[in-house]
């Protein structure tokens, strides 16, 4: 298997056991403009080492796979051009060609699992298209097959969420709320739609992680964290903006990876920078409580070996 290039601050807290936090880079990248895409990439990572774990920011640079990534790289990351957003699909491409490529919900998944990194802080994960029912996102499919704890708002509300709820059932993917009975809906606290089952702890949910590892199950499991009250951005005004978005996305012929960043980039105009705010407040909210979570649950596992080697 190809070597990846594990930052040492990281590869020490694995080589120790201790908690890491795997983040993404499409945020860098697409996600949100500069300066605020660094300034929010850094918090993240501040958040994650206040949840008590060590963050292990995730992209391509220059075809090499890299876990954990210096205050350096994450500024070139948030200014460079023509960055590939990089799947399942992608991953090979990139590392063949020597480019430089931010992992998506999935791209990080499957590094993360390669890393032995059992926990992952995003804002949305992708999801099926309104409209599209066949568009189906790639992150869907790897939380069916990919053990990775994915922290997160739920879906991103331009999206279609009953089908989304549809397909992780189909993948067998578990749908956790933290402190919440239904999916959080992105810029919202709540959509309505029911999840498996509400937990109130980090160490609730890291006793379902371990338990789905013991039983030596191959799917991710997903967690769903609302944004702050005072973040969220108001049900009516985000959905006529996100109809808004969509429907402009389609008369200019905006396809394939091209439409998300679109939409969100115009429902961020639309609404007046608010639906930013919200973004990056469940952004830094949800990396604390990954490492909240990944400490909880190395800290669980620590526990189980000692009692095993006084067995």
């Amino acid at each position: 298997m190809l070597t990846l290039r594990i930052e040492g601050e990281v590869r020490a807290a694995l080589e120790e056991n201790r908690p890491v936090v795997a983040l993404e880079s499409t945020l860098i990248t697409h996600g949100l403009p500069y300066p605020d895409n660094v300034n929010t990439a850094l918090s993240m990572e501040q958040a994650v080492r206040t949840g008590g774990a060590t963050p292990a920011t995730i992209a391509v640079i220059n075809g090499e796979i890299c876990v954990g990534l210096s205050a350096l790289e994450i500024e070139q990351l948030a200014q460079a051009e023509n960055v590939r957003k990089c799947s399942r699909r992608d991953l090979a491409i990139a590392v063949a060609r020597g480019e430089t490529a931010a992992t998506t919900v999935a791209g990080t998944m499957i590094v993360s699992a390669m890393a032995g990194i059992r926990v992952f802080a995003t804002g949305g994960i992708g999801g099926v298209h309104r409209g599209h029912p066949f568009d189906v996102s790639a992150d869907l499919i790897e939380l069916g097959r990919t053990p990775v704890a994915v922290v997160c708002s739920g879906a991103k509300s331009i999206l279609d969420l009953p089908l989304t709820l549809e397909v992780l059932e189909t993948q067998g993917v578990p749908v956790i709320g933290y402190q919440t009975d239904t999916l959080p809906a992105f810029y919202a606290r709540s959509s309505g739609l029911a999840v498996d089952v509400r937990v109130e702890t980090p160490e609730e949910v890291a006793a379902i992680i371990k338990s789905a590892g013991r039983l030596g199950m191959t799917h991710g499991i997903l967690i769903g964290v609302p944004v702050h009250a005072a973040d969220e951005l108001d049900a009516t005004v985000a959905e006529q903006a996100i109809v808004q978005a969509t429907n402009e996305a389609e008369a200019q012929g905006v396809t394939g990876k091209r439409v998300t960043p679109f939409v969100l980039a115009r429902v961020a105009e639309l609404t007046g920078g608010k639906s930013r705010q919200a973004n990056t407040s469940f952004l830094v909210n949800n990396a604390q409580i990954a490492g909240k979570i990944a400490s909880a649950l190395a800290v669980s596992e620590n526990e189980l070996e000692e009692i095993d080697r006084d067995v």
